[in-house]
């Protein structure tokens, strides 16, 4: 039993005074500086919700538009734009973010961690998020949106006449925001995995933190297909190399693959994070722990594993083999399963309990009532002779939207409604809920249901206008009249959040007696948690008697900020054990100058703007670099610091145990994901072609081999050199200098198979993969050498030493991907060039 700190109320206030002056967040212009979650998390989710009232008003011009036939409101070109766009913003700038949005906020207190261990990554995420935003929406107001769905399916989207501007603007914007995902779930995994509360064990965990653990790795395996295509489509769109031109040996099939791996996952990333949600607020308005903790934990599990397998159902009329379409029907029923059993382990939860009736359980249970419609049809058009018919009728726009708005927005503002008191200390209105709730309900409904009959009489998605007489009028225009009701629904919930609210007449921190321990926070403070508690339960505020009092006192770890440095604790992945004071990052411009200037990058290449390209790419490798080196792996002027309860702990760790090495780790098996979707593309071209090479020399066998070798050469100088720091820096030096050398070597000697074979990448596609998939491996070559560089810098600078050895441990893991990566790349290059038998 470990015996609290106790201490006068001189001391507590001298403490909070330190606390204060450390985590305090910068006003004026420096505001935007802040790197603190909780800003950050804010900022995501309001311009979240931003973007998704452009997209609904987008929405709401397009079902104008189809209220009546032969309407011409709007031409087709703008119908066309504001689809995409709507469909666009929902998915890639509302749906996802909002959560990444919600967990940034949340999870510090939820965890019982006094901060996340990169809130400068997060800060560089949202400003990421912002731009491509702006970027994306902003194209409609110049006529140059993107205007071939939201899936830009070649070859509409590579048709430069018809695309226009509007495909790069997609691709383009579309892979920045993804950047900043990537960034959010790295920052999400490694926070929940290392950043808990002392005894909060992986079991213990609170449901939300588990589901968005799970998202969050759902993200890593899902994005980087996309990236991965995002980077074929753009090759094409900007170089003419002939990945999905049918006319050189390309196939718009392998977009349609690539596209799916990642959208069909994304559904579920963004319906799990809502069912965390519901998995919070249950067992509150229920007022007793959930039901089946295990079992439900394990579905969700079960759900993001199966979420892989169904991507070929929304390609079954494409002409596949009929055992492809048999798996993935069944395997898009079994989803059915764990599905199931999170929506009846609500259920049991509620049974058991003692149910209070509420704004958050009024709008969870609407939406789950109108999912479990959405999953009905989802059974249906599983079965690829129903999707025939179906396909690409209003009958799939139904299904997704009672899927996605029953499945995600609904819970969302029921989280809203939930939380609101934990943000500004406040509740929203009973009133203005119940009267919110109704029209969306019944307007979601009138809207939407009716799109199942319009369906199946056969009336097309993605037509700007019909013909009378064809059965359709009646239905279009009840969805329209519904679609506004909706939309009356959604103002009165924003007016309700932004209308004055009067100050309550008692400080209340926990207003719905929850048990989980975000409620012991104070919204009136910017340092998350008072002090670090001990966690012996799941539903602490329940379980551990005056844990709120405690905490608020300061009798647990980190009750002061003595150092001057804003430091939370970092512990074990499965037991939680404390193992280390870890010093996060503050106010800084780095994050935003990052990335503004990437953003630039991305904005010119839309416009083939080079000069300004590699201006803006010069200015975010500078800025990245002076982050780094200014901003991690710094040298202690202590090596331990006393976090109380008389722990003393390290300031510095490296390998395994550090949070910089699980962040490597994670972004490299994000990148080993797309680098596997490449390869995945490079095999697809070899077996729909009866001749993948079309009689076009390869790259031989010679220099891919040289390439690799002297890859592997690389990879392990950069491991003697980790061994040979830890004897001091002469030899270290010479292997990392060796190292870069050898690499350099590498990287030309990859590139010159296909260079001096003469193999052109405009003129077919098996050049145009061997070219994409070289370059692919040069680049991260490229990143190498860097690595090196700074290693051998920071060496040189006395920044590295043999006991502060965390930058070479990174920058092994990482030539641990990219030794794979090489061995992987030309091997296949240069051992599988032969014609198909």
């Amino acid at each position: 039993m470990v015996e609290l700190g106790n201490f006068s109320p001189e001391e507590r206030a001298a403490q909070e005074e330190r606390l204060r002056k450390v985590w305090k967040t910068p006003g004026g212009w420096r505001y935007w500086t802040s790197v603190n979650n909780s800003e950050i998390g804010l900022w995501y989710g309001v311009t979240a919700f931003a973007f998704m009232l452009f997209a609904g008003a987008l929405a709401l011009l397009m079902r104008a538009q189809l209220a009546t036939p032969n309407n011409d409101l709007v031409s087709a070109e703008l119908y066309n734009q504001a689809f995409t766009l709507h469909g666009t913003v929902m998915m890639f700038l509302f749906a996802v973010p909002i959560f990444e949005a919600v967990a940034i906020f949340l999870l510090p207190s939820m965890l019982g961690a006094r901060e996340l261990p990169f809130p400068r990554l997060s800060a560089f995420g949202f400003w990421s998020f912002l731009l491509g935003g702006i970027f994306v929406c902003g194209s409609i107001f110049f006529n140059a949106a993107p205007n071939a769905g939201w899936f830009m399916y070649p070859p509409l989207a590579t048709d430069k006449e018809y695309a226009g501007i509007g495909a790069d603007i997609w691709l383009l914007g579309l892979s920045f925001i993804e950047v900043a995902s990537i960034a959010a779930a790295v920052e999400i995994i490694v926070g929940i995995m290392k950043c808990r509360a002392p005894g909060m064990r992986i079991n213990m965990m609170p449901m939300f933190a588990w589901y968005l653990l799970i998202v969050a790795g759902m993200i890593l395996f899902a994005f980087p297909p996309l990236i991965a295509g995002d980077i074929l489509f753009e090759m094409e769109r900007m170089f003419d190399w002939p990945f999905f031109d049918v006319t050189r040996g390309g196939d718009p099939l392998l977009w349609q693959h690539l596209f799916w791996i990642f959208g069909h996952p994304e559904v579920y990333i963004i319906f799990l994070p809502a069912i965390a949600l519901m998995a919070m607020i249950v067992p509150t308005f229920s007022q007793r722990p959930i039901v089946g903790y295990s079992w439900i934990v394990l579905a969700a599990v079960g759900t993001g594993f199966l979420s892989f397998g169904l991507w070929v159902h929304h390609m079954f009329t494409t002409g596949l083999p009929q055992i492809s379409l048999a798996f993935f029907s069944a395997a898009s029923e079994a989803v059915a399963i764990p599905t199931g059993v999170q929506i009846f382990v609500f259920i049991a939860t509620m049974l058991a309990g003692r149910v209070i009736f509420s704004l958050p359980m009024l709008f969870g249970a609407g939406g789950l009532a109108i999912f479990i419609i959405g999953g009905l049809t989802g059974v249906m058009v599983a079965l690829a002779p129903f999707d025939w018919q179906a396909h690409d009728t209003y009958f799939i726009v139904a299904h997704l939207h009672y899927v996605l708005i029953g499945g995600m927005f609904f819970p969302i503002v029921a989280g809203i409604y939930y939380y609101f008191p934990f943000v500004t200390g406040k509740k929203l209105s009973d009133a203005w809920g119940k009267v919110a709730f109704w029209l969306m309900f019944v307007g979601f409904n009138v809207a939407f249901f009716p799109m199942h009959f319009s369906g199946l009489r056969g009336m097309p998605r993605r037509v700007f206008t019909y013909p009378e007489h064809f059965g359709w009028d009646l239905f279009n225009l009840l969805s329209t009249i519904g679609a506004f009701i909706f939309a009356a629904g959604v103002l009165t919930f924003v007016i309700d959040i932004f209308r004055p609210k009067p100050e309550p007449e008692t400080r209340n921190l926990n207003p719905w007696n929850a048990g989980t321990l975000e409620w012991t926070n104070d919204p009136s403070e910017d340092w998350g948690m008072r002090s670090v508690p001990i966690i012996t339960s799941r539903y602490p505020l329940w379980e551990q008697e005056n844990l709120q009092a405690d905490i608020e006192a300061g009798r647990y770890y980190l009750p002061d900020a003595k150092s001057g440095k804003r430091e939370t604790l970092v512990t074990s992945v499965l037991d939680a054990e404390p193992i280390q004071c870890l010093r996060v990052g503050g106010v800084s411009y780095v994050p935003m100058i990052s990335a503004l200037a990437l953003g630039g990058v991305f904005i010119a290449l839309t416009y083939h703007w080079w000069i300004p390209t590699i201006l803006c790419a010069v200015i975010t490798f500078i800025a990245i670099l002076w982050w780094l080196w200014t901003g991690t792996a710094q040298i202690p002027e202590t090596e331990e610091v006393d976090v109380g309860l008389g722990k003393t702990l390290p300031v510095y760790v490296s390998g395994p145990a550090s949070v910089g090495w699980w962040a490597m780790f994670i972004t490299m098996v994000g990148d080993g994901t797309a680098f596997a979707s490449l390869i995945f593309g490079y095999f697809f071209y070899w077996t729909v072609h009866d001749d993948f090479t079309a009689g076009a020399t390869g790259p031989g066998a010679f220099w891919p081999m040289v390439a690799l070798v002297l890859f592997v050469t690389a990879w392990l100088l950069t491991i003697a050199a980790r061994a040979l720091n830890e004897k001091g820096p002469a030899g270290c030096r010479i292997a990392l200098g060796a190292g870069i050398l050898v690499t350099i070597a590498a990287c030309l000697a990859g590139l010159a198979g296909p260079y001096v074979h003469g193999m052109d990448p405009t003129s077919n596609v098996y050049p145009a993969t061997v070219w994409v998939i070289a370059l692919w491996t040069v680049v991260h070559g490229a990143v190498g050498i860097v690595m090196q560089a700074y290693s051998l810098a920071r060496s040189f600078a006395g920044r590295m030493t043999a006991e502060y050895d965390q930058d070479i441990r990174n920058v092994t893991l990482y030539w641990h991907f990219m030794a794979f990566t090489a061995v992987v790349t030309f091997a296949v290059l240069g051992l599988f060039p032969m014609v198909s038998a």
